[in-house]
C-alpha cells in the first residue's frame, strides 16, 4: 500500500491506494504554508495510515517546478514552499521512501495508467485549480524540458499588455484558473456593482447563477470560457495532440464541460486555419477520467514505480 499526496494550493488531498492505483481511502484537509507546519500535518497523516496499513511509499503530486531530485524550485501558489525539498523532508520524518511529481504531470501519468488517455502516445493535459498547470506527454513520455518546467501553460498571456504593473494579469492563471481566476473576477465585479456583498469562494456556486440565468455569473462564466478556449486553441496548435485532457476539481462539473465545448466551438469555427481542419487534426478536449483523484493515482504510480524497479 502506499499514501498519496495532492498538493493544492487551497487543499491537500491524500489517500491510500494499492498497487492498482485503487483508493482504499481518502480525505483531504486544508493546505498549510508555513513549512513546519505543512510537513506535521502530512506526518500525521501518514502515521494514521501506518497503524491500518502496511505503507511501502509515499507518492507526491504538487503545483511548480519539481527538481528530480524533489526539490521545488516554485510550488505554484505556495510561495513559503519555494525552495524546499519535499522529497528529503518526508524521507527524513517517515523513513520511507518517496517521489514526488508535479501535479498536471501526475493527472498526466494516471490518465495514462487507468484513465481516458490509454493508448495515446502524444496528449496533454490541463489541470484547472489555484493556477493552471500543464502535463505534456510526448512518444508515450512525459516531457518535463530543460528545467523540469515544461508546461506551465498557466502563464501564457492571452491579451493585450496592460502598460504597468504585472503582466500575469492577463494570464491564464489569473483569467482561467479557478480558485486564482475565475472566482475573483467574479467577486472583483461583484463588489464594484454592490456594496457589502458576501464573496462567494466554491466555483459551483457561480455556474450554478449562472445556469439559473444570473447576468453576472453569465457574464463572467461566458468571458471565462472564452479565455480558456483560446489557451486550449493555442495549446493545440502548438502540439498537435491526440487530445487535450481537463483535470482539476472542475472536471466532475458537467455544465462547465457542456459550456466549454460550445464556447471552444465556436472559437475554433472563427479561426480560419483551425477551421479548416475540424474533424481532421484538431484534437478534442475531454475530461479526466478520474477527475479530482487523478493527481493521487499518478503520484502514487511513480512510488509504486519506484519501490518495484
Amino acid at each position: 500500500m502506499y499514501v498519496g499526496f495532492d498538493i493544492g494550493g487551497t487543499t491537500v488531498k491524500y489517500g491510500v491506494l494499492d498497487e492498482n492505483g485503487t483508493i482504499l481511502e481518502k480525505g483531504s484537509i486544508k493546505t498549510e504554508y508555513e513549512p513546519d507546519s505543512f510537513y506535521a500535518s502530512l506526518l500525521a497523516i501518514v502515521k494514521d495510515a501506518q497503524t491500518r496499513f502496511q505503507i511501502k511509499g509515499i507518492g507526491m503530486s504538487a503545483p511548480g517546478i519539481v527538481q528530480q531530485d524533489g526539490l521545488m524550485l516554485t510550488a505554484g501558489a505556495i510561495r513559503p514552499l519555494y525552495g524546499e525539498n519535499f522529497k528529503e523532508k518526508l524521507t527524513a520524518l517517515t523513513g520511507l521512501p518517496v517521489t514526488v511529481e508535479n501535479d498536471a504531470n501526475a493527472v498526466a501519468i494516471a490518465e495514462k495508467w487507468i484513465g481516458n488517455a490509454i493508448g495515446m502516445e502524444n496528449y496533454l493535459c490541463l489541470v484547472l485549480g489555484t493556477g493552471v498547470g500543464g502535463g505534456i506527454v510526448i512518444n508515450g513520455k512525459v516531457y518535463r524540458g530543460a528545467h523540469g518546467m515544461a508546461g506551465e501553460f498557466g502563464w501564457m498571456m492571452i491579451d493585450k499588455l496592460p502598460e504597468k504593473g504585472d503582466l500575469e494579469a492577463v494570464s491564464i492563471n489569473k483569467r482561467s484558473a479557478i480558485v486564482g481566476g475565475l472566482i475573483p473576477l467574479y467577486n472583483e465585479a461583484q463588489k464594484q456593482r454592490k456594496k457589502n456583498v458576501i464573496p462567494i469562494s466554491d466555483a459551483r456556486e457561480i455556474f450554478a447563477l449562472a445556469e439559473e440565468g444570473d447576468a453576472l455569473a453569465i457574464e463572467i462564466t461566458k468571458q471565462f470560457y472564452v479565455d480558456l478556449s483560446v489557451g486550449l486553441v493555442n495549446l493545440i496548435s502548438c502540439f498537435d495532440p491526440e487530445a487535450i485532457l481537463i483535470g482539476g476539481g472542475v472536471s466532475a462539473n458537467k455544465m462547465f464541460h457542456r459550456e466549454l465545448q460550445k464556447t471552444l466551438v465556436e472559437v475554433e469555427t472563427r479561426h480560419a486555419s483551425i477551421n479548416y481542419l475540424r474533424g481532421k487534426t484538431i484534437a478534442p478536449v475531454i475530461p479526466a477520467k478520474l477527475e479530482n483523484d487523478a493527481g493521487l493515482i499518478g503520484a502514487v504510480y511513480q512510488i509504486h514505480q519506484a519501490v518495484t524497479k
